[in-house]
């Protein structure tokens, strides 16, 4: 009898060891150019990789304790891309969270299995999803994209900043799949406001001398850097041209106004961010991603440097002030 109770406690014990063993859910959380340092931890440094993990907590997905999240970042250069995605590719991980048009692109094409839940781009126009109602394949996500109006609403921040203004430099990339650059009803919003537009293209990095340059020459009243990846990446270079000729200029999100621009508004990717745990939780419990509706964003923030607008002796109207979700001082 002593020997058959043995064997009942043994069998007993058998289900809670196989539980112990049972592998966390892997989850890779992949950057552009934040550090891998700045998105690590539980309460992670960079605030959209905060958002994302805080998100997960909340859906009671603790790191560590019932999932695993692997960091990787490009830290600036593109060309990393394909092999940090074959990377966690050959991990199995189980879901991918990307921010990005080119890393969307380069996680769609690496793998048509392993769900991924892309930031950012129009995934529609990038042909990765088939509509926002029913992505289709195994692509879902959160757009930035609000379409052309954002642009007029960032032009009509311009005026209000300067009222006398008439010809306004909008920095802008050339369309690409899934990043439209609205130029043809961005230029209508700015004659509606009695603004002309001085297009000043980038199509690489090294293109911004030359850019510089033509604004330097044309002598406009303000600057409007147009939301892309090129113009994030080469933020420091824009902000310090734009301090340079004590040109008052307004961005598209608050990366710009953190390192020393004079106004931002955008999507609040932090919110996204957090929301992406959402689509995450639904695709780790078993939803399919091609039938999770693509999200656009519902929450947009104005930012306002108001040390920058000191040191260009820039009044800052009240009412952009009190409209404001942040003021740095």
């Amino acid at each position: 009898m002593l020997a058959g109770l043995g064997g009942v406690a043994f069998v007993a014990r058998v289900p809670a060891l196989a539980q112990r063993v049972l592998p966390l859910p892997r989850v890779a959380l992949m950057a552009n150019s934040t550090t891998v340092a700045d998105m690590s931890g539980p309460d992670p440094a960079d605030r959209n990789a905060r958002a994302f993990v805080h998100g997960l907590r909340d859906l009671g997905w603790v790191e560590g304790r019932s999932v695993v999240v692997e960091r990787r970042s490009a830290e600036g250069r593109p060309e990393r891309l394909p092999a940090l995605v074959r990377e966690v590719v050959d991990l199995k991980v189980d879901v991918i969270v990307t921010y990005g048009p080119a890393m969307a692109l380069v996680a769609g094409k690496a793998t048509d299995s392993i769900p991924i839940v892309a930031l950012g781009p129009n995934l529609v126009t990038l042909g990765l999803a088939t509509s926002l109602a029913r992505p289709g394949r195994n692509v879902t996500g959160l757009t930035l994209e609000a379409g052309p109006a954002l642009n007029g609403k960032r032009l009509e921040f311009v005026k209000q900043l300067v009222p006398k203004a008439t010809r306004v430099a909008f920095i802008r990339d050339r369309p690409l799949p899934g990043r439209p650059v609205w130029a043809a009803e961005t230029e209508a919003a700015a004659l509606a406001l009695g603004l002309s537009l001085q297009m000043a293209v980038v199509d690489s990095p090294e293109d911004l001398d030359a850019v510089f340059a033509a604004i330097e020459r044309a002598q406009p009243d303000a600057i409007f850097c147009a939301d892309s990846p090129l113009n994030l990446g080469n933020r420091q270079r824009i902000i310090d041209f734009a301090a340079r000729q004590r040109l008052p200029a307004v961005y598209s999100s608050r990366a710009f106004a953190e390192s020393g621009g004079l106004l931002s508004y955008g999507a609040d990717l932090a919110d996204l961010s957090r929301r992406a745990a959402s689509h995450v939780d639904k695709i780790l419990k078993g939803a399919k991603p091609g039938e999770l509706p693509i999200e656009q964003p519902t929450k947009f923030e104005l930012i306002v440097n108001l040390k920058t607008a000191r040191a260009l002796a820039l009044a800052i109207p009240q009412s952009l002030l009190l409209r404001a979700e942040e003021v740095i001082e």
